[in-house]
């Protein structure tokens, strides 16, 4: 059997389709970026069918790049964006309303209410996760209630729910298979992460026809064989995971107290926690970092919603750079007696704050603050997050050993400036992966190690290594004054309306 294996990485901006060959080396890749829709102030949506013809343009152009047949692959990964919500019709397999991105903030009223009702103590036993907009279960709540007859429909089987992992499967299978892996379900908040089921009590609470749900599977696991017709073979599709998870995975982060930061669009920074299901007293998530052979492994999870966002903004936005490889050098050019901060609330603030009414400011400005001061506070802004994730997470987790290196990974760890300024200011030394395609690398070794052409846990995590690693070097009298000025300017941002803390 060929070593080769497909993974498809569909995130909130593009989808990718890389190739690996049996050494773990990227062969070939393709990418296609997809629309965002913004049709009111706070919603963000994909159109489902743009994203499947972009996974299909994808998978078929790496293959063409790699020079192989389609049936030289011995199996296919998938990681995806989590949380964004799709449902569909379950025969014709059309696309019954554009996706709803996990960015959207439509249903705060509805997350309020439940919240007015005494509801956030059970979602967070149940699924480790906050009442927020973030997560699929209320936007499900949404389409079923505004989608005219869809609720109807869905009560009689009708409809499939399902995050972008499963709107994948059941397009690649041919309608075949209905199923999602248990970290895309634990993000759903209506998937129980201690009993391992999707759960009575918070289905119907959030009035969700049980019907809808698809099967849960583990992440490396049997998730049916693509249509032949699609890619040219029928390809067994042996791994899926969240696009954090995998890049958890990617990293090799398999050790309890091991973590790893991801900057894309937004940063998530995962803390493995092992069989160890923690019950954060300061707003983190807990989720499932993985499920292997039926058990499943833990993590605390911080999520901050704008980090790249925030680099876009500066370029689509502001007009100031052309691209985003710009904003290190034009931060360089700041000047340094300016203390300008940018707290990017675009979407709200996420973890530990949890507060979807906040709005992005700027604080400090002066006559002579321009593009660079700009450009350096958005990319500070990312390390402040970042730093307020990691305390959180050992107040969560205190006694407990926790790596002080943390493994980075994603577009914004490409930049020299920006990781030695998250160095800087989380006080640890940051390994940047050599092998930045690190989601894709996770769910390819999830496919991989299934189909048995790839080695296990223990020699896949030998042979992770970085590229770079960056060293703490500013003054801690500096960076300490440099923290208390960005906690003043959250404290300025915060709307007052930020979810509870949940003890």
């Amino acid at each position: 059997m060929s070593g080769f294996i497909l993974a498809i990485d569909q995130g909130t901006t593009s989808s990718r389709a890389i190739i690996f060959d049996a050494g773990m080396t990227m062969v070939s890749s393709a990418q296609m970026e997809i629309r965002q829709h913004y049709p009111h102030a706070g919603w963000v949506e994909h159109d489902a069918d743009e994203i499947w013809a972009s996974v299909v343009d994808t998978a078929r152009g790496a293959i063409e790049k790699a020079g192989i047949a389609s049936g030289a692959i011995a199996a296919i990964g998938i990681t995806n964006q989590r949380e964004t919500t799709l449902v569909w019709d379950r025969k014709t397999g059309k696309a019954l309303h554009k996706a709803i991105v996990w960015q959207d903030r439509r249903t705060a009223e509805i997350c309020e209410s439940l919240k007015a009702d005494g509801y956030e103590k059970l979602v967070r036993a149940k699924t480790g996760l906050l009442l927020d907009p973030y997560f699929s279960g209320t936007k499900l709540r949404w389409l079923l209630d505004n989608v005219d007859g869809l609720r109807q429909r869905a009560e009689i089987g009708d409809v499939c729910f399902g995050t972008i992992d499963s709107w994948l499967i059941f397009n690649l299978t041919g309608g075949r298979v209905h199923a999602i892996d248990a970290t895309n379900a634990s993000r759903t908040m209506l998937y129980n992460i201690a009993e391992g089921v999707w759960d009575e009590e918070l289905l119907g609470v959030l009035r969700i026809p049980p019907s809808v749900l698809p099967e849960v599977k583990d992440c490396a696991d049997e998730f049916g064989v693509t249509d032949r017709a699609i890619l040219g073979a029928a390809i067994p599709i042996l791994g899926v995971a969240g696009d954090q998870q995998a890049a958890t995975i990617g990293n090799a982060c398999f050790d309890p107290g091991m973590m790893k930061s991801t900057y894309g669009t937004g940063c998530f920074a995962l803390l493995n926690t092992g069989r160890d299901r923690v019950t954060s007293s300061n707003r983190m998530l807990t989720t499932i970092a993985y499920r292997l052979d039926g058990e499943t492994t833990y993590a605390l999870e911080g999520s901050i919603f704008i980090a790249g966002a925030a680099v876009q903004w500066l370029r689509d936005g502001l007009g100031i750079i052309s691209q985003a490889s710009e904003s290190g050098a034009l931060a360089l050019k700041a000047d340094p007696g300016q203390r300008v901060y940018m707290v990017p609330a675009f979407t709200g603030l996420g973890a530990p704050y949890w507060d979807p009414e906040a709005r992005g400011a700027i604080f400090g400005l002066t006559r002579n603050s321009g593009p660079a001061e700009l450009a350096h506070a958005a990319l500070e802004s990312v390390a402040f997050q970042t730093l307020d994730l990691l305390v959180a997470m050992r107040k969560d987790w205190g006694g407990h050993q926790i790596e002080t290196v943390l493994r980075v990974d994603g577009g914004m760890a490409s930049s020299d400036w920006t990781m030695q300024r998250l160095a800087d200011i989380v006080a640890n030394p940051v390994d940047r992966a050599a092998m930045q395609e690190t989601t894709a690398l996770g769910a390819a070794w999830l496919a991989g190690s299934r189909a048995g052409v790839w080695p296990g846990q223990r020699e896949f995590a030998g042979a992770w290594h970085s590229s770079r690693q960056f060293r703490p070097a500013m003054a801690d009298i500096e960076r300490q004054t440099k923290i208390a000025g960005w906690r003043d300017a959250v404290s300025r941002t915060l709307s007052g309306k930020s979810v509870s803390q949940t003890q």
